[in-house]
Formats: C-alpha cells, structure tokens, sequence
C-alpha cells in the first residue's frame, strides 16, 4: 500500500478533526498534521479559548461523524442570555421558546480532544507539533517541523487547510496564487479571565449555569460561559485604542481591577485571580477574514477559519466551520476518486454562506453590547416572540433560523431582513400590537410574509 495519504489535512481543530474523522471512517487515508501538542496531554495555550457555542448546525455535523453524545457528556446547556444591568437582577432572554431551543457551552479543548479520538478510532494518522512550513505543489511534497526543530518531508495527494486565521496553508497557497484576501480588523479586541470552579455556599457553579451571563455596557461587554467542571470562562470585550474603557487605557491589571469594580462589581467578586489572569493572558484580535479563492485548483483547498474567519458574537463561526467539514467530507466521498472541479464546487457552495454569517456576527455584537437593555429593542423582540408562537409556519426570529435549523445562512440573512421590515411596519400601525391586536397582527403575519421551508 502507498504511504501517501489521499488526504492530508493541516490542523487537528474541530473542523479538521471531523473532516478526518468523516474520511477515515469511510476507508480514505487520512494524515492530519498540527503545529500544537496533543489534546490528550492537556489543555494548550491558555487565554485565547473563547468558549465555543454548540448549535443544530455543529450538532448535525457531529451527530454524522458519531460523535454528539460524547461531546454533549461535557457541554452545559444555556437556555438563553443572562443580561445583568447594574441595580436589577439578572434577566433571561430565552434563545427559544423552550429547552428545545438551546445552546451548548464547550471548551475548545474538550471538543477537539473527543473528535481526535474519534478520528483516530476511524484510522486517520494524527502527528501532533508538526509545523508546516513550507509546500511545493510542483512536487506535492510538504515541509514540516517537529518538537526538536527538525525539518522533515511528507507527500500529499490532495492538501486541505483546516489550521485556523493566522492559516500557514493559506499563506502557502497565497505564494503560488493570489487568493484576494482582506482581513478587516474589528475596533474592539478581548482579553479572557475566569470564574473558577467551587462558588459560595459549596455551590460548583458560581453563578446560573444554564445560561450566557452579558454585562452590556454600551461600546463594550463582558460575557462569561460555563464549562463542565463549575467555572465559567469570562471574556471582556473592549475597544483597542482610545480613551478609557479600552484596552490602551488599561495598562496594567491595577486599573483594569479599577474598571472591574466600577462596572463589573459583582463579576469581580468571583474572580479571585483576577489580576494574574489579567496579566498574564493576551489582548486577543478580533475580525473578519475574506478570500477570493478558497482553493487552488484540485490540489488544496481551505475550510473553517482558515477560509473565513468571523467575530465570535453570534457564536457561529465553529458551528459554520463543521457544516464546511461535513459538505466538504460528503464530497471528496460521493467523488470517490479526485473530480476535476471539487474543490471549486466546494467554494460555490460554502462562501455565500460564510459571506451571510459574518454579516450577522457583526451585527450581534451591537445586538449584545448595546441593544439588549433598549426598550425599543425589547418591544420588538416580544412581538417577534408572540409572532413566533401565533404563526410558527411564517415566522421566526432570525437568531433562531441561525441557531436551530439548518437552513443556509444567506436565506435566514435575507428572511430576517424581511421580517425586519414587517416588524417595523407593525409597531408603526397598531398602536398595541402585543395586546388588543395581537390576533388580527398574526392573522397579518400569515398574509403577509411566506411560508417558512421548514420540515413538517
């Protein structure tokens, strides 16, 4: 048997490992490198984590490679966002309208370790601290670099970039194409602390467990995600430069504690290694990343970030990273051999979809930092409720259509603006609509707007 893989895949995250996992379940030889250690000797580099949102799109990818129920066995369900307004308790806005609807928080660690070890039941070869460094496609031969700094050579047949925004894979394809890329780099950047485990009282949980906690304050935030064992990875978002609150302004972990106590009193309380963490952990980069070309003919091709990295605040970008996997795994199988043309049908497919959910993404984060405390906001989102429940075949809140069907993304970017609309159209005309109105309002709804194409 030749030692050449018939895939190669950079990156062993949860795009790449389900892509191997996909791959060698179904007999291809499948060789995944990644530059960090393996997730089995722990977690990597702390800091940098940003709790990942398990939605209906990632679930459904998991559930084809068999691998949901194991992932789930460490996820902590939230039912919706937690928003805490200074002076007031703590308020739940459902994701859905009930615990059929709900998100699931898992470390990026505990995700990845299950679907490497999934992939290695399958058979794929995994070499962990193997850095590319360089590819000739000329000669389909990779240049990598492990732990000791040696350089070694590997063939690859067909090549797939799964290793992240700061992609090596691209950068290598970008040296023999121009694949147009633009990164727009967000205004505001993020820095990780955390809540640790054991709260008051013998309580694991320091806070609600089944919820995203947002501290919205306006031009910034701060979130805070549960994990398995009792903590909660906390997550402020800030402007990079500028004056104060940004992160320019805050140059040491003495006046980032100031700006805790003055804004986030009751967060700081449970954050006993607040200054160390703060110290320690680095200001994480936030943006958008856009390519032209995803592929270079039928030799390499780019999924997940490394293809379309997007702002974290809609908690969709590994969501939309596993619908790449599982498309581009139900591809390369349905071919059964290299197809002319695969790898372009790939991009056709997938980039409207990654365009449709960066848009969105962006438009959360003013949703979460600003609009979640706005009474006009607040109004609208009830009738979007009531509608909801009144005429389900005709209308959903756009967040839902993202978050719990697997409709394509460009369609529930389009459809939400529809329903905008109407929604606007409806609080201009009836001076109650969430009241006296609401049937007649709903009997609209169904006039008005298209039936939904969702199962029956």
């Amino acid at each position: 048997m030749s030692s050449q893989p018939a895939i190669t895949i950079i990156g062993a995250g949860p795009a790449g490992a389900l892509l191997a996992t996909l791959l060698a379940r179904s007999g291809l030889k499948v060789e995944v490198h990644e530059r960090r250690s393996d997730p089995e000797l722990g977690p990597g580099e702390a800091g940098r984590s940003i709790n990942l949102a398990l939605a209906e799109r990632g679930l459904h990818a998991l559930r084809q490679a068999g691998v949901a129920e194991a992932v789930l066995a460490r996820a902590v369900m939230m039912r919706g966002r937690l928003v805490h307004v200074p002076g007031q308790p703590a308020t739940l806005l459902r994701y859905g309208p009930d615990d059929s609807e709900v998100l699931w928080s898992i470390s990026r660690h505990q995700l990845s370790l299950e679907l490497c070890r999934a992939a290695r039941a399958a058979g794929a070869s995994f070499h962990f601290q193997s850095a590319l460094e360089t590819v000739d496609f000329e000669a389909g031969q990779l240049q990598l670099r492990d732990a000791d700094g040696h350089s070694h050579r590997r063939p690859f047949r067909q090549l797939v970039g799964a290793d992240g925004a700061g992609s090596a894979v691209r950068n290598a394809m970008q040296s023999r194409q121009r694949l147009g890329e633009r990164f727009e780099l967000l205004d505001h950047a993020y820095k990780e602390l955390e809540i640790p485990s054991g709260g008051t009282g013998g309580q694991r949980f320091a806070l609600e467990p089944h919820g995203l906690h947002i501290w919205p304050r306006q031009a910034y935030m701060t979130i805070a995600l549960p994990n398995h064992d009792g903590s909660f990875t906390v997550t402020v978002f800030l402007p990079r430069q500028g004056p104060a609150p940004s992160f320019e302004a805050l140059p040491d972990a003495r006046a980032a504690r100031n700006l805790f106590a003055r804004e986030f009193p009751d967060l700081l309380a449970l954050m006993p290694d607040f200054d160390a963490d703060f110290a320690n952990h680095p200001v994480g980069r936030l943006g958008t990343l856009y390519l032209d070309r995803w592929h270079l003919d039928d030799q390499a091709v780019l999924i997940g970030d490394a293809a379309h990295a997007i702002v974290p605040f809609h908690g969709q970008g590994m969501n939309c990273s596993l619908e790449d996997a599982l498309d581009l795994a139900l591809a390369l199988l349905d071919a059964g051999q290299p197809r002319p043309g695969l790898f372009a049908r790939f991009q056709q497919r997938r980039q409207p979809q990654a365009d449709a959910i960066a848009a969105m993404a962006l438009e959360n984060y003013i949703e979460m930092r600003d609009s979640v405390t706005d009474p006009g906001f607040l109004l609208k989102r009830r009738l979007a409720t009531e509608l909801a429940r009144l005429a389900p075949r005709h209308f959903m809140p756009r967040y839902r259509l993202v978050t719990f069907t697997r409709l394509p993304y460009a369609y529930a970017l389009q459809r939400g603006l529809q329903q905008e609309q109407w929604l606007g159209e409806l609080l201009g005309r009836h001076a109650d609509p969430c009241g006296a109105d609401l049937e007649t309002v709903a009997a609209a709804t169904r006039q008005h707007l298209p039936p939904l194409p969702l199962p029956s």
